[in-house]
């Protein structure tokens, strides 16, 4: 399995060459199987821009799962320029919440965008997806509901048969208690996603120092996906969803300062990381 951070900021792009090492675009990771072009999405912030170039001149012909609903999220599809194209085959899954062309239409549709989710070229299906075990594409996704303030949001599990990651870009557990480090519990949902996983894609936006004036926004620390990655064995820890204020110099100075047992990086653009990881990583 192939995985590129497309986009790793959270809330709103960040441009600007204060954030150029880390990257500006919002949420979006590439999943291809291995040897092939991306053909699974999760998310569809601006960073699904850089998904066309992984594509390499050819249509998109796959799956992208939404996380949720949030402008961070799903501004970018008007702008993916592989799957707003006549050939290409697009299904877009999204928590189930009603008749998912028209939830989605709320926020891309006159007068807010020019043309509604129907008016993009090729052929998409739109759909709502429930919690449980679903194949796409050759993939074996698991979704489950995480907390996450302003509507239905899912944390994905993708495997391959080889290897396996965990999706959980917007999360706020304080919502469930305090926790261990009073930044949210590690819940039954948290950890059945990400147990084992060779790679954790986290919601890490805030620092704890910053957690008591921004822990109602929902949205976790980098100390909380820290805990969560040990908590739940995984192999590797990618920190993701960053502060649109956090400068390239911040994101060095909060890499400097990780130390743990877990292996962490620091989400950047375009990252490529090839899973199964080899046994000393």
């Amino acid at each position: 399995m192939r995985v590129t951070l497309c986009g790793v900021r959270g809330s709103t792009p960040s441009p600007g060459p204060e954030f150029a090492r880390t990257g500006g675009h919002t949420s979006c990771v590439a999943i291809a199987h291995d040897g092939r072009s991306p053909s699974l999405l999760l998310d569809a912030g601006t960073g699904i821009r850089r998904a066309t170039h992984l594509l390499d001149g050819a249509p998109f012909l796959g799956t992208i799962l939404l996380s949720h609903l949030h402008w961070d999220h799903t501004q970018g599809l008007p702008f993916f320029a592989a799957g707003d194209r006549d050939d290409a085959v697009v299904d877009l899954c999204m928590p189930a919440q009603g008749d998912a062309v028209a939830v989605l239409a709320r926020a891309m549709s006159p007068p807010h965008f020019p043309i509604p989710p129907g008016g993009l070229r090729g052929r998409w299906r739109f759909s709502g997806l429930e919690e449980g075990v679903h194949e796409v594409g050759g993939f074996l996704v698991t979704a489950r509901e995480i907390p996450h303030k302003g509507g239905r949001t899912f944390g994905y599990r993708v495997e391959d048969g080889r290897s396996a990651l965990a999706y959980l870009s917007d999360h706020g557990p304080v919502s469930l208690g305090p926790g261990p480090l009073g930044h949210g519990p590690y819940h039954e949902a948290a950890v059945g996603l990400a147990a084992g996983v060779d790679l954790l894609i986290h919601d890490a936006q805030h620092t704890a120092e910053e957690f008591a004036a921004v822990s109602g926004f929902g949205h976790s620390t980098v100390d909380y996906a820290v805990g969560l990655a040990a908590h739940a064995s995984a192999r590797r820890l990618a920190l993701f969803h960053h502060a649109p204020s956090r400068t390239d110099d911040a994101m060095d100075h909060i890499a400097a300062g990780l130390d743990v047992a877990v292996d962490v990086v620091v989400g950047r653009e375009p990252m490529e990381l090839v899973l199964p990881l080899p046994p000393s990583a």
